[in-house]
């Protein structure tokens, strides 16, 4: 009996602590705006977005490559005879390089002595009458056979250079059997590797957003850590007329004189392209919110005393500014750049000066 009245005596207290604890609790919306029942004021600041005039640069990263590079190799298989250069040595345009097995040639030359005379015997009881002409077509067929086969062993016998440059590898010694299996980094099979490096390329992938700003012979400065404290100027020769569907970007080749050759094959380059001064929204970064968890990264506007969140692309870098890319902001807004961190959407703000 006596528990019972002290039970009888207690109850009322809790309830009536329950009740007022709930509702003294604010209700949210699922959604996450705020609700009439967890209204709030924050102080915030304000500036009023308007664009500024920024010239936008795009920087990608570049491999870079010989402007022409050659595998050179006969057309068949045989023996190399001899290799008149080494890997590093300086090459003239038509310097003879390597001379293979002659043997196959001064066969198909004595062949055509021979038919050559043949064909002028032939020629001559043509016109007389003594041959038909079918003898003198088929005799006519196999000596401009056999001649095309001698230029053809002629050209595959002395290999020279194609173009002024250097050889990069060697990979045959004199006496070794050319089988023309493919021996190269590339691929391909060669005797030797022939580059052209006072000038060099480069390829970069740019995103599809940029197409219409890029234009073959705009300037491209090119640095490298190899030569941290210079700037190297190239050209863009070639803009690629396709999207690559997969990254949503585009191909541009690069060309970069380099008449010193400090610049070489296989280096690591930054490539920077300068694009043209455009008015954009630029605010400083703080304004600037991350979704945890996430890259999504928002600001918030006031809007007729309320926090509006808006999602927005982050753009170009300035020191403590940064562009925000958004369809959902415009001239005249007022963008909250202090107090936004405890802001929600829909939350009452009140401007401080």
């Amino acid at each position: 009996m006596k528990l019972k009245r002290i039970l009888k005596g207690i109850l009322p207290a809790i309830a009536m602590i329950f009740a007022a604890y709930s509702c003294s609790q604010p209700t949210g919306d699922p959604s996450g705006e705020v609700t009439e029942a967890e209204d709030r004021t924050e102080a915030v600041r304000i500036i009023e977005l308007d664009y500024s005039k920024i010239a936008r640069s795009l920087t990608h990263t570049a491999n870079l490559r010989a402007f022409r590079e050659v595998h050179l190799a006969p057309a068949q298989p045989g023996r190399v005879d001899r290799i008149h250069v080494e890997a590093g040595d300086r090459i003239s345009q038509g310097q003879l390089l390597v001379e293979m097995d002659r043997t196959q040639l001064q066969q198909a030359m004595v062949q055509l002595q021979n038919l050559e005379k043949d064909y002028r015997r032939v020629d001559t009881l043509r016109k007389v009458g003594s041959i038909t002409e079918q003898q003198y077509d088929q005799l006519r067929t196999q000596y401009e056979v056999t001649k095309s086969n001698v230029e053809f062993l002629k050209e595959n016998t002395r290999l020279t250079a194609p173009f002024n440059g250097s050889v990069s590898a060697k990979y045959f010694e004199n006496g070794e059997m050319f089988s023309g299996a493919p021996n190269t980094p590339a691929g391909k099979a060669a005797i030797l590797t022939l580059v052209h490096i006072s000038r060099l390329k480069a390829m970069i992938n740019i995103s599809e957003r940029y197409y219409r700003h890029i234009t073959e012979g705009m300037t491209v400065s090119i640095s490298s850590d190899v030569w941290p404290e210079e700037v190297f100027e190239g050209r863009i020769t070639t803009v690629y007329p396709t999207i690559d569907p997969a990254t949503r970007s585009f191909a541009v080749e690069l060309v970069v004189p380099n008449a010193d050759e400090r610049l070489r094959p296989g280096m690591f380059a930054r490539a920077s392209i300068e694009l043209e001064k455009v008015e954009a929204f630029v605010v400083p970064a703080l304004a600037v919110l991350r979704m945890q968890g996430t890259n999504e990264r928002y600001v918030f506007i006031e809007d007729n005393g309320r926090a509006r969140r808006v999602v927005v692309e982050p753009g170009e870098r300035f020191d403590d500014l940064i562009e925000i890319i958004s369809d959902e902001i415009s001239v005249g807004d007022n963008l909250i750049i202090a107090g936004q961190a405890r802001l929600l959407d829909g939350v009452a703000v009140s401007v401080q000066p």
